[in-house]
């Protein structure tokens, strides 16, 4: 029996299983056997060499955009308006086989933008290169999910089942839980709040189906079953996601107001092109860049050509700043001189550790060489040998 096969029998049974107290403990060992058994279908089979099949595209820009959605809902098309690169558009299902790259310029930041083909229920098992889709969508920092406004709200749901499938965990964060593998001393079991949808018999059962037997578990919020078995895997991507809603000239202004209000949602239409410039204003806010402009000493700002710094991507502070530079730069640094939103006066003298705002302006302020042991008269010592022997032989006075 294949893994696929193995998944679907145990599905099977969780979906005949009656939910009680009696069979939790059960209901949480077949979850952490499906969690298992999907980990091993994404590893490469064994005895093959090399990187897998997939799209080899190179990183480019500030920031990273996939674009994932079943065929025909207007992937391709939005790709074009956005960056004015040609991405193949017809009335047929997956025209697009391929990953096609583009680039958004948007607030002095260029940003690349992913058409992935369409994906189809399946995907996570391989069906219609699904896998492929998405590796790339896992090396985004946000997801645009497209969907058709005049099809079902099952989309959605297929969809997002289908990456987390895969480990991608969107709109979430990670859950807090402290686990940590030991080599002896058994499970210790701690909480910091009381447990509702855990205990410690079926995290011990949990570990016991992983083959961990010594570990320390520490849960700091009421976590579920899924949550424990997340942080045991080790292997999960949470990101950021968009619901984007394409054709909405299709349908009535009372669908329209319905979808527009769902939480991580944004409609547009293609077609007439509206609600575009809103689209690219949350996919900023979402991706969370942040402009830092650069000061020389006793010179006016350079506002053409700004230090794009993320959260996902190092981190926003000064030394964050420094080290996107250049590596050795942060040794040199003596204070910052800071003007923008985060700094409480201008300008603000900050250290390596202050959080830096969105379009600040920076002044590095370098340490000065100084020379050993001062110079003229306050020269702590001279050039001459230490010991007396070692020192040059003056010659002779001539007689």
């Amino acid at each position: 029996m294949g893994i696929i096969e193995k998944i679907k029998e145990i599905e099977a049974e969780m979906a005949r299983t009656q939910k009680n107290k009696a069979t939790e403990y059960h209901l949480g060992q077949l979850k952490a056997k499906i969690a298992k058994l999907r980990t091993q279908l994404l590893e490469p089979p064994k005895g093959s060499s090399g990187a897998g099949e997939g799209f080899e595209v190179t990183k480019f820009g500030h920031g990273r955009v996939a674009l994932i959605g079943f065929p025909s809902v207007g992937k391709s098309t939005l790709l074009t308006l956005l960056t004015g690169t040609h991405s193949e558009a017809a009335s047929y299902e997956f025209t697009t086989l391929t990953c096609i790259p583009g680039i958004i310029n948007y607030n002095d930041t260029k940003i690349q933008l992913l058409d992935l083909p369409g994906i189809i229920e399946g995907a996570s098992q391989g069906k219609g290169r699904g896998r492929q889709v998405i590796a790339v969508a896992k090396s985004s920092d946000i997801v645009l999910m497209i969907l058709d406004a005049s099809k079902s709200e099952g989309h959605r749901q297929i969809l997002t089942s289908e990456l987390e499938a895969v480990g991608l965990r969107l709109n979430k964060r990670p859950p807090q839980i402290y686990f940590k593998k030991k080599k002896t001393g058994g499970i210790s079991f701690n909480s910091t709040c009381a447990l509702t949808q855990v205990d410690e018999k079926l995290c011990y059962q949990i570990l016991h189906e992983y083959k961990i037997h010594n570990a320390e578990v520490l849960f700091r919020e009421d976590a579920s079953v899924d949550d424990l078995i997340d942080v045991i895997e080790g292997n999960r991507k949470y990101m950021k996601c968009v619901y984007v809603y394409n054709k909405i000239d299709v349908i009535g202004i009372d669908d329209v107001d319905r979808l527009a209000r769902q939480p991580n949602s944004v409609v547009i239409s293609c077609n007439l092109k509206l609600n575009l410039d809103r689209l690219l204003a949350r996919m900023w806010e979402e991706m969370g860049l942040v402009r830092v402009y650069t000061k020389p000493q006793g010179q006016q700002p350079d506002f053409s050509d700004p230090v794009v710094l993320s959260t996902d991507r190092g981190g926003c502070t000064v030394e964050d700043f420094c080290n996107h530079i250049h590596r050795s730069l942060v040794k040199d640094v003596k204070y910052v001189l800071v003007w923008g939103l985060s700094s409480r006066h201008y300008p603000q003298h900050c250290g390596l550790s202050h959080s830096l705002h969105d379009e600040d302006v920076v002044q590095i302020v370098k340490k000065k060489e100084r020379e050993e042991g001062g110079r003229g008269r306050f020269k702590s010592h001279s050039n001459a040998p230490a010991r007396i022997s070692d020192r040059e032989k003056k010659a002779p006075l001539k007689q």
